[in-house]
């Protein structure tokens, strides 16, 4: 696999290393070095992002290591651990992370559900928006509400996909939505990606709770 040009437009180096820690965890050092080195990363290896939020961990990175999990554990098998570590990301990085902590305060707890979701969705995008290149957006339908990123690191680079390839970001939001709403899990499906030649990724996130 041939590497994607760096895009000059970066995550907090503390992100990408949550995101090689949650891999690292999945996997096992020794998986996620040969991950490393399959995606042009090697010098990652040893070498992990410090853990502050200058902004140089670049989209290209973590595009490369979507690639090469799928490559090593085909599209399915990558899809998953990548959905995993975007789940790790958020619960060790993002949880306690701005306007996501008051999620744990009393007065937000007492909230209703759907309130919780109106609140937390586009906390979660103005994080990223303040934070890395990433831009995200919110937008309310009847029965769901649909997470846009209009600049995405985890497809760039990619063309000419026939599925949706966003793993990490599925794994985030997921567990963004578990953390505000206290515990429920939500289906969340990306039914639009940059990576098949759509102008954004899209990811529908259903409003009642998977039962």
């Amino acid at each position: 696999m041939d590497p994607i040009e760096k895009s000059g437009y970066y995550y907090p180096n503390r992100f990408g290393l949550i995101m090689l820690e949650a891999l690292q965890e999945v996997m096992g050092k020794n998986g996620l070095n040969a991950i490393l080195n399959l995606a042009h990363l090697s010098d990652l290896i040893d070498n992990y992002p410090p853990a502050n939020l200058e902004r140089q961990f670049d989209f290209s990175d973590i595009s490369m290591l979507g690639i090469a999990l799928e490559e090593m554990y085909g599209p399915r098998g990558g899809f998953g651990l990548a959905e995993r570590a975007g789940r790790t990301t958020f619960s060790d990085a993002l949880r306690n992370f701005g306007a996501m902590a008051g999620a744990s305060d009393l007065a937000f707890k007492v909230l209703p559900l759907q309130q919780k979701l109106r609140i937390g969705l586009p906390a979660m995008a103005k994080i990223f928006s303040q934070v890395s290149d990433q831009h995200s957006t919110v937008e309310e339908k009847d029965t769901e509400l649909h997470y846009l990123i209009h600049r995405c690191p985890v497809c760039w680079g990619r063309s000419g996909e026939d599925r949706s390839v966003c793993g990490i970001a599925t794994g985030l939001l997921k567990e963004s939505l578990k953390w505000v709403s206290g515990g429920h899990e939500f289906r969340v499906d990306e039914s639009e990606c940059i990576a098949k030649g759509d102008e954004l990724c899209r990811f529908v996130v259903h409003k009642e709770p998977i039962a």
